[in-house]
């Protein structure tokens, strides 16, 4: 079956077909780096690294960049909130994303251009609007530089409003537009902005508008025309309708599919980094471990909202820790099987229609059902391929908790999980000798006190074999 994914700007699901045979090159929009990222910024990294994975596994030779914006009103006030330079503040935030793409096993982008990095670009391209007719300096000397919308026809076209419908762009002091909603390419440096915050410009010394930070970056590492342009769906008006009106004004076909995913709510309302702290994702994953927040987070389809509350997460939570049991207790009794080669057909059809992971997700929840009957009949050839199967597609999803980085983690890090393992295995050894010798009193008492560590201990035909507890549910708090 050929991959089909839904197009934005045509709003419909249209075949895959690359720029270039067999290679896809994705731009998706990286974070202002202003504050640390919440679980509403990192599901559409983990959407993007599924969705990179699965083209992979495909065939693709893929090449994702995804930018970072350290350059930004928002980063200037907060920065200046905190008594800090600004570049600090950036730096600072840039880092606490990067352990987030990390915590949650998401890979990093093949190249992560910073907006202060490509200056140089994105006053070549502010020029060459000005020549073509489709950008201006404002009259009032201020150095601003605006895109004179109704000077492009097609303006519009990706979030489907007609220029009079829309709301005034507020990016910028309207004071020198000649239509309220033409938005900022250059902002012209003001009394109180750092010095540091602006660079030399022909119109004078000034930054860049964020709009234009992408174009300049999406056109210099991926060229005029690539595959796919993707980011949150609150991102498509105005940031990305005015992404691709400046290229395509330049004379760029830019991106052939434009792609988004849906928002992360909470009690109905998008998540903000004013809602506070509670779904701050370094604060989130010490309430479940990271690899079940990523389940979480992959469970759902890329165009539904996802409803964020502590209890569907550890709702999540312990429906991963059903799959993973399996995958453990399937390898004991196998002594380890690979990942398979083959996937599942109704797995590979459900991903390449519109890269629908909740069918998946249900193919793969069939598979552990299946392979659990087989669990208790001992080793087997349909237990091997069950798990194989199962490993296959988990590492699809990046949810192999027998690879890494999850193989090496489990407990904190791999040298804590090894001295963990060798404390329990050590009190399971003592629990073992005193059951031969029938001393259950002292067995019982062993068992107990793993218990109220949040060690559950279990008896197989292959020995004793411990997990953590699941956490309990926030019901009643």
């Amino acid at each position: 079956m050929t991959l089909r994914l839904y197009d934005t700007a045509t709003a419909t699901v249209r075949d895959f077909v690359p720029v270039h045979p067999g290679k896809v090159g994705i731009y998706h929009c990286g974070l202002t780096v202003q504050g640390a990222p919440h679980v509403g910024h990192i599901y559409k990294e983990v959407v993007f690294d599924v969705l990179r994975r699965w083209l992979e596994r495909s065939g693709y030779e893929v090449t994702v960049i995804a930018n970072v914006t350290d350059i930004d009103d928002k980063i200037l006030a907060k920065s200046a909130e905190r008594g800090v330079e600004w570049w600090a503040h950036a730096y600072e935030f840039e880092r606490e994303l990067h352990w987030a793409y990390d915590v949650l096993g998401c890979r990093p982008p093949t190249y992560e251009p910073r907006a202060t990095g490509h200056i140089p670009e994105m006053l070549e391209m502010i020029g060459e609007l000005i020549e073509r007719g489709h950008a201006y300096v404002a009259p009032d000397g201020s150095g601003d530089v605006y895109f004179d919308v109704k000077s492009w026809p097609a303006y519009g076209a990706l979030s489907h409003q007609k220029i009079d419908d829309m709301e005034e762009a507020t990016d910028a002091d309207p004071r020198g537009k000649r239509d309220p909603r033409d938005f900022a390419l250059w902002k012209g440096w003001t009394e109180g902005t750092p010095p540091t915050a602006s660079w030399p410009a022909p119109w004078g010394r000034g930054r860049p508008g964020w709009h234009l930070e992408c174009s300049a970056m999406a056109g210099k590492y991926l060229g005029d025309e690539f595959d796919i342009h993707g980011g949150g769906l609150d991102l498509r008006f105005p940031h990305h309708e005015n992404e691709l009106a400046q290229s395509t004004a330049v004379g760029q076909k830019f991106a052939r599919t434009w792609m988004h995913s849906a928002l992360v709510t909470a009690a109905g309302e998008k998540m903000s980094k004013s809602m506070g702290n509670g779904a701050i994702v370094r604060n989130v994953v010490e309430q479940v471990r990271p690899i079940e927040l990523r389940y979480y987070l992959v469970q759902s389809h890329y165009r539904s909202v996802v409803e964020y509350s502590l209890a569907a997460l550890e709702e999540a939570a312990t429906g991963f820790q059903r799959i993973e049991g399996f995958v453990t207790r399937a390898t004991e009794v196998t002594g380890g099987v690979e990942p398979g080669t083959a996937l599942p057909a109704e797995f590979a059809a459900a991903l390449d229609d519109d890269f629908k992971t909740s069918s998946a997700i249900a193919v793969l929840w069939n598979t552990v059902r299946d392979g659990n009957k087989l669990v208790a009949d001992g080793d087997s050839p349909a237990l091997r391929e069950a798990l194989a199967s199962v490993r296959a597609m988990l590492d699809v999803f990046g949810l192999d908790p027998l690879a890494e980085p999850w193989a090496s983690r489990s407990g904190g890090s791999g040298e804590l999980t090894e001295v963990v393992d060798g404390l329990v295995g050590a009190l399971l050894e003592q629990r073992q000798a005193a059951r031969a010798r029938k001393d259950y009193a002292a067995s019982d008492d062993i068992r107990d006190r793993l218990k109220e560590l949040g060690v559950v201990v279990e008896d197989t035909p292959q020995g004793s074999r411990w997990t953590i507890a699941p956490r309990p549910t926030s019901e009643g708090n």
